[in-house]
């Protein structure tokens, strides 16, 4: 395992170094400079957006535009929001909170291209009361006509979240669960794969109703109690924002490797938790039924605020405030658990482990979905969606045992991965984002609410299959 560890942090090393964050800053700084900061502009739109989905019924098995974010914020906050953001502040150091909340304002302009040409180019189900499908592999192959390329990113993807990223969150369950009540990490890994499996078997209407339940409890749960310490350490808070931006921008530390771990470690574990630009999202987005693309697209730009700016400045806080977290000695999980000691008593910990199981399950059956919708893209036949099932169950008990930096080493190389791949194809497919964002500014000059699209707006119209001329 130490052979295996070491020869992927190598190959990460040599991506994250240069080539991804090169890719992801610059694509982020084109959509925000093409689109005029659009991620900036529509802010209060994006928010009325979702608060007026939010009570919105559809017919059948189909999906919300509300439910359609709910799936896709269950996948984006998971652990790497709890553990992910003390691995960053023990790594990085607390300038890497301010460099994932830069990513998080850049990266929303890049989630919001993804997720409207998930609209765009999505094709209905074939079951007539289900939901859409869609997303890079998608568009790859509808609006670029890149059919290999489309079937290598419907299998990355699903590798990646399938096994990968849901193992990291069976092990940081069991890791919790282990730290706070003594439980055998295995048994850990059993009980979570059987409860994950009877929500995934039920397709993706029941993944729809589960996650539009969990995610705004546990969210609100999370961020009531983060203010509240902050309430409590006011008088530290000043300290804590001044720690950050001097650790951000610490160029004599920076001879030294200190401000590019900053940078580096804040773009890793801001990506890792708000997946802007990984080509997630977008399979997520592209199952809503709205009448414009740009409304998800709008939509799914916000969760990137509420993933990182919301739920990760919540964990910085809670790190940063509770004292001398460097003397702890521990990182992941365990540190957070150790933070709410400081600040509850020793059996803050239990509560901790389970607010930690509420992100991480609701991360795994968001995460099966993006995978289950690239396996049909690749085929329509049912057995291999029934062996995708069983890998991930095999995945998740592995992830319960495994050591932690090997599983988060995997995570960050088949995000990258993941990155090359689709930013790719954005920067190649934008034209068709631009020109659909111009119709549905037109449109709400002319005091229409509720855009309606036409495709004809659009540069090209090939490999559009389902919104109307």
């Amino acid at each position: 395992m130490e052979i295996l560890n070491s020869f992927i942090t190598m190959i990460n090393d040599f991506l994250w170094s240069s080539v991804i964050i090169i890719l992801l800053v610059g694509a982020g700084f084109y959509f925000t400079f093409k689109t005029k900061a659009v991620q900036l502009r529509h802010f209060k739109r994006m928010f009325n957006l979702i608060i007026d989905s939010a009570g919105n019924k559809t017919s059948g098995k189909k999906v919300s535009s509300f439910q359609a974010f709910c799936i896709s914020t269950a996948s984006r906050v998971g652990v790497g929001n709890i553990a992910g953001i003390a691995i960053a502040i023990t790594t990085g150091g607390p300038g890497s909170i301010f460099w994932m909340w830069f990513i998080a304002v850049i990266g929303s302009a890049t989630g919001f291209v993804e997720s409207t040409l998930a609209q765009i180019y999505k094709i209905p189900a074939e079951d007539e009361d289900s939901s859409f499908r869609g997303g890079p592999a998608y568009y790859l192959k509808n609006g670029l006509g890149y059919k290999l390329w489309a079937a290598i990113f419907a299998i990355l993807i699903s590798v990646t979240y399938g096994m990968i990223y849901n193992s990291v969150q069976s092990n940081t369950i069991s890791l919790a669960l282990n730290n706070a009540l003594g439980a055998d990490r295995m048994i850990v890994g059993i009980v979570i794969t059987v409860l994950s499996m009877i929500v995934i078997c039920g397709g993706m209407h029941r993944i729809a109703k589960v996650t539009e339940w969990i995610v705004p409890i546990m969210a609100g749960i999370y961020i009531i109690i983060a203010i509240g310490i902050m309430i409590y350490n006011i008088k530290a808070l000043p300290d804590a924002f001044a720690l950050i931006f001097r650790s951000a921008f610490d160029y004599k530390a920076a001879f030294g490797g200190g401000m590019g771990a900053a940078v580096l470690t804040g773009f890793k574990r801001g990506l890792f938790s708000n997946e802007a630009g990984e080509g997630s999202v977008p399979n997520a987005a592209a199952s809503a039924e709205t009448k414009h693309p740009v409304t998800q697209g709008l939509v799914q730009a916000f969760g990137v605020y509420v993933d990182t700016l919301f739920i990760c400045s919540a964990s910085a806080f809670i790190v940063l405030l509770s004292g001398d977290y460097a003397s702890a000695g521990i990182t992941g999980i365990e540190l957070i658990q150790w933070d709410f000691a400081q600040y509850f008593g020793p059996n803050a910990s239990v509560a901790i482990s389970i607010l930690v199981l509420l992100f991480a399950f609701s991360s795994i059956i968001g995460n099966y979905y993006y995978g289950e919708i690239n396996i049909m893209h690749l085929t329509n036949k049912k057995w291999p969606l029934y062996l995708f099932r069983v890998l991930i169950a095999v995945m998740i008990l592995f992830g319960a045992e495994a050591e932690l930096p090997l599983v988060w080493n995997l995570a960050d190389l088949f995000m990258a991965f993941m990155v090359l791949t689709n930013v790719t194809a954005l920067l190649i497919l934008f034209p068709q984002v631009k020109a659909a964002l111009t119709d549905y500014e037109e449109q709400l000059r002319k005091g229409i609410k509720s855009p309606i699209f036409n495709k004809k707006c659009l540069p090209k119209q090939k490999g559009i299959f389902w919104w109307n001329d």
